[in-house]
């Protein structure tokens, strides 16, 4: 079996991007698992040949390493791919039970979490599980760094490699992203007021991310350690399913979006968790750092869409930090969680009408061009390191798909290396939401923390299910984007 590729036809004299530079610099290291989770047995799966034919093509990063020129800027520069080195295989103790691999996989990822890929080869690793889970008869995990582009990139990149298992023949689709039309109409009279909202968010925004990324820092709580060494530290991986019909009817019954439904019911659970560890810190100060693709469009799009010149959902890490305070939770919000919705949505909804995320993105420009990456990349640490928890998420496929003919049941990623106790990603699969818990290891109770949540979601949908339909639920306010 050929192990190695060719070396590439042509020098990548492209620079690698601010963010990929940021990501990749002497205090941050961030990638991404994406772990794939196969119905039928992976011991036949033709890795090398899909990673040669079909991965290996989609972008020439992918055959390319960094390297710094004499003033310490990266560039892409191509290698020769030994596919050996990239594909790894782990032996666990054989004829054990699935809770038995459970575990053994939860440590899997654990330790990929805190290990760094070597600086002398291209920055992606495939790990195949040969061993049956709870949850899947075998399960690929892929590990990218976040210089290889960001999660809309790279996930487009994992989904070239698979199919839709009911015709292959025909693309994979996505949940579109509907904007809501204004229910109170357009005037001059009130897009005046919008303006000013717009502009004093827009500084607050701005003077906030800059305070926080230096001079305050969330309160130690169950959920932050406000440990050095966070990034660095191993991490347990937790998931949960959400059907996504549920959170379509909670949106539906209180004239909110998926996204504020999905948040509030991750602030709640993760309150409920402070309160249930310790009650003191249930309304202490915690913010989420929300990640926001800034690309214009409405769906994903696929990868030869992505690498052309001018395409409108470019390749590469194109995304903005957005600072969002946890609601704090008291007693009358637990005896009425929709409250509790009502308030995240309000914060949310002032947070999506500013720019000051997109000029923190040019302010981390021009400390990059007067002072070097280095410099930016610890603007960025000490933002995320300040805050509690990070959330992203992501569209997948509305259909199954499978990976040369291993059909997969189901998918979740995780963001790691990032300078925080707790990290959430969303994704959406076959009418579910999986949403993942990257928790620091021996700090946070992960099967606790999953608890609350799952439970916060159940008090929400009880909530709403009594709750007829209303739109000025929210008292008028109207949810401009998302689903």
């Amino acid at each position: 079996m050929e192990m190695e590729y060719k070396k590439a036809d042509e020098v990548v004299a492209q620079p690698v991007s601010p963010i990929g530079q940021y990501f990749s610099s002497s205090v941050l290291s961030i990638s991404i698992l994406a772990v794939l989770e196969s119905e039928v047995p992976v011991d036949d799966l033709p890795a090398i040949s899909l990673l040669k034919d079909i991965f290996l093509p989609i972008n020439p990063r992918f055959s390319s390493i960094m390297v710094a020129d004499k003033n310490g800027v990266k560039h892409w520069k191509s290698v020769e791919v030994n596919l050996k080195n990239h594909v790894h295989v782990p032996n666990f103790p054989v004829g054990m039970s699935q809770q038995f691999y459970d575990k053994c996989l939860q440590d899997y990822l654990s330790k990929l979490s805190a290990e760094e890929m070597p600086q002398s080869q291209p920055l992606w690793e495939v790990h195949i599980v040969k061993y049956p889970t709870s949850n899947a008869a075998g399960s690929v995990i892929f590990k990218l760094h976040h210089a290889l582009g960001d999660g809309f990139s790279l996930m487009g990149a994992l989904l070239s490699c698979l199919q839709r298992a009911d015709d292959p023949s025909r693309p994979l689709t996505f949940p579109s992203v509907r904007m809501r039309p204004d229910i109170n109409g357009s005037s001059i009279f009130k897009n005046v007021p919008k303006f000013f909202n717009t502009v004093f968010n827009t500084a607050s925004d701005f003077c906030w991310s800059m305070i926080k990324s230096s001079l305050i820092e969330d309160d130690k709580t169950p959920i932050r350690s406000g440990s050095a060494a966070a990034g660095w530290l191993p991490i347990t991986i937790t998931t949960m399913t959400f059907p996504l019909h549920q959170i379509s009817q909670i949106k539906d019954n209180l004239g909110a979006t998926l996204n504020d439904v999905i948040t509030g019911t991750i602030f709640l659970g993760t309150r409920l968790y402070m309160q249930a560890v310790n009650q003191e810190s249930t309304n202490l100060h915690s913010t989420a750092v929300v990640l926001l693709n800034t690309r214009m469009l409405k769906s994903i799009s696929s990868v030869k869409e992505m690498v052309k010149p001018d395409s409108k959902a470019p390749w590469g890490n194109h995304f903005a930090f957005l600072h969002v305070s946890v609601p704090q939770l008291t007693n009358a919000e637990i005896q009425n969680p929709l409250k509790f919705i009502r308030k995240a949505q309000e914060i949310i909804q002032s947070k999506r009408s500013s720019f000051g995320a997109y000029l923190t993105a040019k302010l981390l420009e021009t400390v990059k061009k007067f002072r070097g990456h280095e410099t930016a990349a610890k603007f960025i640490h000490g933002s995320l390191n300040n805050s509690s928890i990070a959330i992203t998420n992501m569209m997948g496929p509305v259909e199954k798909m499978t990976l040369a003919n291993h059909a997969i049941k189901g998918l979740y990623f995780m963001v790691v290396g990032s300078p925080q106790s707790l990290v959430v990603t969303i994704v959406s699969y076959m009418g579910n939401l999986r949403v993942s818990l990257g928790a620091e290891e021996g700090f946070i109770d992960s099967p606790k923390l999953k608890s609350c949540i799952e439970n916060a979601f159940e008090m929400i949908l009880n909530a709403a299910s009594a709750t007829p339909s209303n739109a000025n639920f929210l008292n008028g306010h109207n949810t401009s984007s998302g689903p």
